[in-house]
């Protein structure tokens, strides 16, 4: 069986049109569709439960809005296929890829990653920002993130992987492709929108992005060392050049490396406390969701 986990916020009009799609690309195959609704404000619960009654899909609802990694989390423990398909509610990610994803799955890969040829019509600055993000977790994860996307087929021991994982900030899509397994790609063109608008901000983006690199590096913390550095060469260079017998004007000189040095020493002492305060969100340990309802909920299912 091929479970579709389709995470959604507020996508009260796209319900009905993935669920139709989603369905025309499985056709043929054993399948379920499972739609979860990240604490929307809208009518989409309502329109999960119909697709229930239409499509035989089964919905899960948290009970406010917690994100799309937990979303898909819940996704992914809810589902029961040997195969797993996450994809987004927008369309975005054309469901038309999704038997080329079965077959290379068939043909032996155990994860099949979605990655993106054309970015459809994102803004310049976005797409910017995009690739500025994807190369930094390339570096930080080992791996080619270039084009990445949630937009992926997992065989189930894969599913499973991950779900090993413990902690609370997770990176799905980097995350499943640093638990290993035999990896294929599949390349598609992200779609237009089928209907409304993205939920996504600037803010929200920036926020996204941080977090997902301090969840994969530490790298940011030896910005101590590199800033020091820098501070000891200033300070020889300021130092050789008094010895040369160069007028600096001494008191502007020492003020100078003063506000240099008390500002880099702000920014480290920045970065350190922003681990200190994902650590702290590990430790407490609190549950990633909440689940407020289900619909066509599957009767052997554990909660997790």
């Amino acid at each position: 069986m091929i479970s579709a986990v389709i995470p959604a916020y507020n996508e009260e009009d796209n319900i009905f049109p993935a669920a139709e799609a989603i369905s025309a690309a499985l056709s043929g195959e054993d399948y379920e569709i499972i739609f979860v609704d990240d604490g929307s404000a809208d009518a989409t619960w309502e329109r999960i439960s119909d697709a229930s009654g239409k499509f035989g899909a089964r919905g899960i609802r948290f009970s406010r809005n917690f994100g799309k990694e937990p979303a898909i989390r819940a996704g992914l423990e809810e589902s029961a296929g040997d195969a797993v398909v996450v994809i987004d509610c927008d369309l975005q990610h054309p469901p038309e890829v999704i038997p080329r994803m079965i077959s290379e799955w068939r043909n032996g890969a155990e994860a099949v990653i979605g990655k993106k040829s054309a970015r459809g019509r994102e803004s310049k600055g976005y797409g910017f920002l995009a690739h500025v993000f994807n190369s930094m977790m390339s570096r930080a994860t080992g791996f080619d993130m270039s084009g990445a996307s949630d937009f992926m087929l997992l065989d189930r021991k894969v599913v499973g992987a991950i779900l090993e994982y413990g902690e609370r900030g997770s990176f799905f899509r980097a995350l499943a492709q640093f638990v290993g397994f035999r990896t294929a790609e599949v390349r598609y063109e992200v779609a237009a929108r089928k209907n409304g608008k993205g939920t996504w901000t600037l803010k929200k983006l920036i926020k996204y992005a941080v977090s997902n690199l301090a969840s994969f590096t530490t790298a940011p913390l030896l910005a101590g060392l590199f800033f020091g550095g820098i501070c000891l060469l200033a300070g020889a260079v300021l130092l050789i050049l008094r010895a040369a017998g160069i007028p600096l004007g001494s008191f502007s000189a020492a003020v100078s490396v003063m506000i240099i040095i008390s500002g880099l020493v702000l920014i480290c002492l920045g970065i350190s406390g922003y681990y200190l305060s994902k650590i702290y969100d590990e430790i407490k340990h609190r549950p990633r969701y909440h689940i407020a309802a289900k619909v066509n909920e599957r009767k052997d299912n554990n909660e997790r």
